[in-house]
């Protein structure tokens, strides 16, 4: 139960400033019509504030003054990555696959009683990869790159 909260914000605005990323990847914000199941919304939450953590907040030294008090000074993310339907932007993962499944499969709660886990992210791989020109056999994931400055 994710809420884009100012809370939330500042926390993840918190990570950017220890952490100064030069891409943040996260999932958009915006709802899929064509499929209730992409938008789920924990997930729409997460980008949501993800995005308003990198703009303004942590390159706005007035947002949120307790991080500079902590000595967390303003960070600009140059790129954002956020995953979409139709990316501009296609990577190839066939060969950390293994770990992106291991991540997956870790959270219990959602993919325990999922027999088909491995197949449907193979699956979802295979097209962004096919869509993107990607040799066959290739796995993919796929984003939109939007640039922060």
């Amino acid at each position: 139960m994710v809420e884009a909260s100012l809370d939330l914000r500042r926390e993840i605005a918190r990570v950017i400033r220890q952490e100064m990323p030069d891409v943040v990847i996260t999932q958009s914000p915006e709802r899929v019509w064509e499929s209730i199941y992409a938008s789920h919304p924990d997930h729409l939450a997460t980008g949501e504030a993800t995005l308003r953590a990198v703009y303004p907040d942590s390159r706005n030294p007035r947002a949120f003054p307790e991080l500079l008090a902590e000595g967390l000074e303003p960070h600009t993310v140059p790129e954002v990555w956020v995953g979409l339907r139709q990316p501009d932007l296609v990577i190839d993962i066939t060969d950390t696959f293994d770990k992106k499944l291991a991540a997956l499969a870790a959270h219990r709660s959602q993919t325990e009683k999922m027999e088909n886990l491995e197949q449907m992210l193979r699956d979802w791989g295979t097209r962004i990869a096919e869509a993107g020109d990607l040799a066959e056999g290739r796995l993919a994931e796929g984003y939109r790159k939007v640039t922060t400055v």
